[in-house]
């Protein structure tokens, strides 16, 4: 014990001695420290190096593989997300965007080479953004007009898209920004076709996009325009319409297209004006400063060709308008084909151009793609539903009207018939329910009813001949024909509905005569197919060239003129009856557009009248001939049923093209005190008014009007395939068809514009009056039988047009029709009801009794 306190005694003790030991020279070192800090300035030690927050462009594009262009891009070689740079020198510049569709649906409006339209748009900067605006280009601004300083005002420009920079490099003026926003939704365009008011909830519809399966499928760059291949994918959970075959998944349904994004040309283009009397595709622009009544300053849309040696009267291009057939064409088309594209030239060297139009075949192993901007191509399809027979597209530049890019879309479907099948007894096919449009180009069916001419040509043939010769004739001319026209849009052209008047009915049955010519002034018509009574003398069916209207059109848009004066001298010749435009907005095909007859489709001849009633007598003669020759052993019946589809789908527009003499007035275009013009409008002839009208009575209204060979409708029968045959029963529905055919003419003659027309045009000079007209009317319908038995087809038509007489007076759409017209219906209904006391068999005084019933009922509302 007391040695355990001597040794703890020890240990503080060494304890203490160090402490006394070690504390002077602590506290002295304390004691120069702060002295030192009194006495001197210590350089502060250098801090350490601070990370740069500012990205690289090549730290972000690190796992992206590069695409250089007109605008590069970077696509991450893991995610497949965009970026893309842009350059100083590229903000605050215009460029163009270009989209078309490379593959979709027919069900969403959307299918293979549909051009979606071209549009300006303008890269800006904005503080550490990047914006994408869409310019207008609808106003022109005299630059020397005071007014133009305020060209801004009250026009809305559209920002597309704001993007942050992500990383810039000041030494070489580069701006990176993410691109998926760009391109993975609907920036550029709208994609999804917006849905309609009232259209059925049963509608096929797409689902919303799909931010995670939307997705690039390729990139190509260019010097001049970059383009990217989207795959827009559009989900939803559940629908109620899958679409048709053709949409594997109506839940998960992919539309891809085409961007492209284009540098504005900067080139000697020159810009030329529309004029009204000749028919282009434009751009309209309105001259804001101006004083006129028409300040349209509307661009035509043409291309750029440019002589070799401009004084040379005609002259190679300096750069050819280059057409590729697709290496998809069919072998023994394609000389066809080139030989169509290259009858153009015939018009071109009226402009001064030789071998203006090139055409080249695709190779097989070509490093290129028929959606390439850069190419023209003649592409083929043969789509599970077809949009068209063909369809000629083109895009611009919105600022001047040039022609940047075109294609020509040709189904295979134009020449398989495929069109029709399955639609031989619907009572009433909307023909525009085939045509499609886009910013830029007006509708174009002329593939689809080439192809219904067709099939009626075929129906003759094999009726009579049974000639393969004649057949591949027919189908020879056809494809001639469709290309013309269709490459005709790209060339700017649009329809001329007036070009069917070129011949006389019995010029067109001389072969010699007609051989190797265009049957109408243009091949932009929708004409009737050149189909004779008499076989032996038949000729071409369709155009074989281009007609005189196409030369002269092609001169006034690409002849360079010397002056003002020369250009108005061509001009002045529109009022040579082979040179008479009128498009899509004047023909009479619907009621309420047109008032000229002679501007019309299925119409051939320069006496369409006559040429409607020569062709019900050939279409009644096939009829009594195809039982026998379309009908093969240990084969269905669908050949005999499409035959008599089409036929009677003749007939029908045999009828329709008569009924618009009536009340029709012939238009003049031509400039007051031109040469050679008359006076704008022109009521047809009492005449002709009178001989349309008594061939409705007998070919339309009559009761043996549509009558068919004895024993035909118990073979009108489809082939069956699965469960195809329709909701309904599959029995022919003859009564309805007949009766379509009958309210087409129906719908004309008592269409609101029609009346009004009639009485207007009394005013100047149409000798044909409103009362005498609706008399006729009335007694083409009802003085043949109405005394009598009265037979179901004749029941149908005299219940439609009472029907008609009462909804004038009563009806929804009543306060449409003027008031001498309802004074006539009226008056007419009186007449019917008198003319309706019962007589005949049971059936016709049930009808009578009917017609009276309704008659009686609809008089206690008239006011």
């Amino acid at each position: 014990m007391k040695h355990q306190k001597l040794s703890a005694l020890k240990f503080l003790s060494v304890v203490f001695l160090m402490t006394l030991f070690l504390t002077p020279l602590n506290a002295e070192a304390q004691k120069k420290k702060r002295g030192k800090k009194k006495d001197q300035v210590e350089a502060p030690a250098k801090p350490a190096p601070k990370k740069s927050k500012e990205k690289k462009i090549s730290d972000l594009v690190k796992s992206s593989k590069k695409i250089e262009g007109l605008f590069t891009m970077y696509q991450d070689t893991v995610t497949g997300s965009l970026q893309m740079l842009i350059s100083e020198d590229q903000i605050d510049k215009e460029f163009i965007h270009f989209n078309q569709v490379a593959d979709g649906v027919l069900e969403a409006g959307r299918f293979r080479g549909a051009y979606g339209g071209s549009k300006v748009f303008k890269i800006e900067k904005y503080f550490n953004k990047i914006e994408f605006v869409t310019q207008n280009t609808s106003f022109y601004f005299d630059p020397e007009n005071p007014l133009s300083k305020s060209k801004d005002a009250n026009i809305s420009n559209g920002i597309m898209e704001s993007v942050k920079i992500e990383a810039q490099d000041e030494n070489k003026g580069l701006y990176l920004i993410k691109a998926d926003g760009l391109f993975l939704s609907e920036t550029f365009s709208q994609i999804k076709p917006p849905r309609s008011p009232g259209q059925s909830p049963m509608a096929f519809k797409l689902g919303n996009l799909s931010k995670t399966k939307t997705k690039v499928n390729s990139i190509r760059n260019y010097d001049k325009n970059t383009n990217l291949v989207v795959e827009y994918v559009y989900s939803s959970p559940s629908v109620l319409n899958r679409g048709s075959n053709a949409v594997t998944d109506g839940r998960n349904v992919s539309i891809k297209v085409l961007h492209s994004l284009i540098e504005m040309p900067d080139n000697d283009y020159e810009i030329r004006y529309d004029d009204p009397r000749v028919g282009y595709f434009t751009t309209q622009v309105t001259d804001q400063t101006s004083t006129s009544a028409t300040p349209y300053r509307d661009l035509v849309h043409r291309w750029n060709l440019k002589k070799k040696d401009p004084n040379a009267a005609i002259s190679e291009p300096v750069k050819p308008i280059t057409w590729w057939i697709e290496n998809t064409t069919p072998m023994e088309w394609r000389k066809t084909i080139k030989n169509a594209v290259l009858q153009w030239n015939v018009a071109f060297e009226k402009a001064g151009f030789k071998n203006a139009m090139v055409v080249k075949t695709q190779p097989d192993d070509a490093d290129w793609d028929a959606g390439d901007i850069r190419y023209n191509v003649l592409r083929w399809t043969s789509s599970p539903r077809p949009p068209f027979g063909g369809y000629g597209p083109s895009f611009v530049n919105p600022k001047t009207g040039q022609i940047l890019g075109a294609d020509v879309m040709l189904e295979f479907v134009h020449f398989s018939g495929r069109v029709l099948v399955g639609k031989v007894f619907d009572a009433d096919i909307n023909e525009e329910a085939f045509d499609f449009s886009n910013e830029n180009q007006m509708r174009c069916s002329a593939g689809y009813l080439m192809a219904k001419n067709t099939l009626f040509g075929q129906a003759v043939v094999r009726a009579f001949e049974d000639s393969d010769l004649e057949l591949e004739k027919i189908l020879h001319d056809n494809m001639m024909r469709l290309i013309m026209h269709e490459v005709g849009h790209t060339l700017g052209l649009n329809h001329n509905m007036r070009g069917s008047q070129l011949f006389s009915p019995e010029e067109l049955s001389n072969p010699e005569l007609i051989k190797g010519k265009s049957l109408s002034t243009s091949v932009m018509e929708y004409p009737a197919i050149n189909i004779t009574r008499d076989r032996s003398k038949q000729g071409i069916y369709y155009d074989n060239a281009v007609g005189p209207y196409d030369e002269w059109a092609i001169e006034f848009g690409y002849k360079d003129f010397s002056s003002e004066a020369e250009k108005q001298e061509l001009l002045n010749k529109s009022a040579q009856p082979k040179l008479a435009f009128g498009n899509d907005a004047d023909d009479m095909r619907s009621s309420n557009r047109g008032i000229d007859p002679r501007v019309n489709i299925y119409d051939l001849s320069n006496d369409a009248i006559g040429y409607a009633i020569d062709r019900i007598h050939l279409v009644n003669e096939t009829m009594e001939n195809i039982k026998t020759k379309l009908v093969t052993e240990g084969k269905s019946y669908q050949e005999l049923t499409r035959a008599y589809g089409i036929l009677q789908r003749e007939y029908r527009n045999s009828g329709t093209t008569m009924s618009r003499y009536i009340g029709g007035v012939y238009v003049d275009r031509t400039m007051a005190g031109q040469e050679g013009g008359t006076q704008p409008y022109t009521p047809v002839s009492l005449e002709d008014q009178k001989r349309a009208m008594n061939g409705l009575r007998k070919y339309i209204f009559s009761p043996n009007a549509f009558e068919a060979p004895k024993g035909l409708y118990n073979y009108l029968a489809r082939q069956r395939r699965g469960f195809n045959l329709g909701a309904g029963p599959e029995d022919p529905k003859i009564h309805n068809l007949v009766l379509s055919s009958q309210q087409s003419v129906l719908n004309h003659l008592l269409h609101p514009n029609t009346l009004q027309r009639i009485t207007d045009s009394e005013l100047y000079g149409n000798k044909y009056k409103l009362s005498t007209v609706m008399n006729d009317l009335n007694n083409a319908i009802f003085r043949a039988d109405i005394y009598g038995n009265v037979n179901s087809f004749r029941q149908n038509l005299q219940l439609e047009y009472t029907n008609k007489l009462i909804e004038m007076l009563i009806g929804k759409s009543s306060s449409r029709y003027i008031n001498n017209a309802k004074s006539m219906a009226l008056y007419n209904l009186k007449k019917i009801r008198t003319m309706a006391s019962p007589s005949g068999n049971i059936a016709s005084i049930a009808h009578k009794q009917h017609l009276r019933t309704l008659i009686d009922n609809a008089l206690k509302e008239v006011k």
